[in-house]
């Protein structure tokens, strides 16, 4: 696809002009599908013909016939590919997103449909762990979930979920990125992952006195611990944390301990992408085409 040719932009007027039937879409997608050229996906042949559907391709060696659409997260939608369009550039492109409820009254389908769909973009929002946070991190992990009598900070048995967070705290005032992790305890074990995946060990983290994160000084050299002072110096950070939980708790109410990971990744896609907030409709639309369909569980 011409870089011309990407929707770009965060109006819905606009949108709902260049997306008005399921053959802009379905032209969209073949746009990016096939933008290095076709390779058959039954047989590797490199030529085609037209398909029996418009935009679809049907190999010349095979006779398979292939839509826009297999392979990729859009397959077997329970609903028009339009509808779909609409509901990737909502959650991308309203600050707070869009539950699951609110989709399906909006779109009049199913609010379980319309949550399997989300699903599918959230696992499109995992971080590709390319871009490690830099510079100066504070580290911190919090709980989500109802008030337990007798169950405070990090205890083991609570059945809050617990999750670690990073945030890049910039030297001229100011964040940058963030990510967050569900993890099952507060050790250096589990700790140990997310590290790994979202700081550069030439960071200079920042956590509080806890002790499972002084084994982690041996690949982050630079990390030093200070007291919390219930929040004061970590205060851009339990803002941050503020932020998430309100959201959770003002859109979404409540999700499990199995789909808590899947909204942490959903929140930070947009918070990591709010100053190129013009371009994340089509980035989100190129990584649902690459990843291939998710197997859906109805747990909610």
């Amino acid at each position: 696809m011409e870089k011309d040719n990407r929707f770009k932009g965060v109006n819905s007027i606009k949108f709902y002009q260049h997306f008005q039937s399921d053959e802009d879409c379905n032209k969209y997608l073949s746009e990016i599908k096939w933008t290095e050229g076709y390779i058959c996906r039954k047989c590797g042949n490199s030529t085609y013909c037209k398909g029996h559907r418009l935009y679809s391709r049907r190999c010349n060696r095979c006779k398979y016939d292939e839509s826009p659409t297999a392979g990729t997260m859009f397959d077997k939608l329970k609903f028009s590919l339009l509808i779909a369009f609409h509901i990737v550039f909502k959650i991308c492109t309203k600050k707070k997103g869009m539950s699951s409820l609110e989709l399906s009254e909006e779109f009049e389908i199913r609010q379980m449909t319309a949550w399997q769909f989300k699903w599918k973009i959230q696992q499109a929002m995992h971080s590709s762990g390319r871009f490690p946070l830099q510079g100066v991190v504070h580290v911190d992990e919090f709980l989500i979930g109802e008030y337990e009598e007798g169950k405070k900070g990090r205890s083991g048995d609570s059945k809050k979920k617990l999750v670690v967070v990073a945030l890049e705290i910039l030297r001229e005032e100011g964040v940058g990125r963030a990510y967050a992790q569900v993890i099952s305890n507060a050790s250096a074990k589990q700790f140990e992952p997310f590290f790994e995946a979202h700081i550069s060990k030439e960071a200079e983290v920042v956590t509080d006195a806890w002790k499972g994160y002084l084994p982690l000084r041996k690949e982050y050299p630079l990390l030093k611990q200070m007291p919390s002072n219930k929040g004061a110096n970590f205060k851009q950070l339990h803002i941050h944390i503020m932020n998430i939980q309100g959201w959770l708790r003002g859109i979404h109410h409540h999700c499990t301990k199995e789909r808590l990971q899947g909204y942490l990744d959903e929140y930070h896609y947009r918070y990591n992408r709010r100053e190129f907030m013009g371009s994340i409709f089509d980035l989100t639309i190129r990584r649902m085409m690459k990843n291939e369909p998710i197997r859906l569980y109805t747990v909610f």
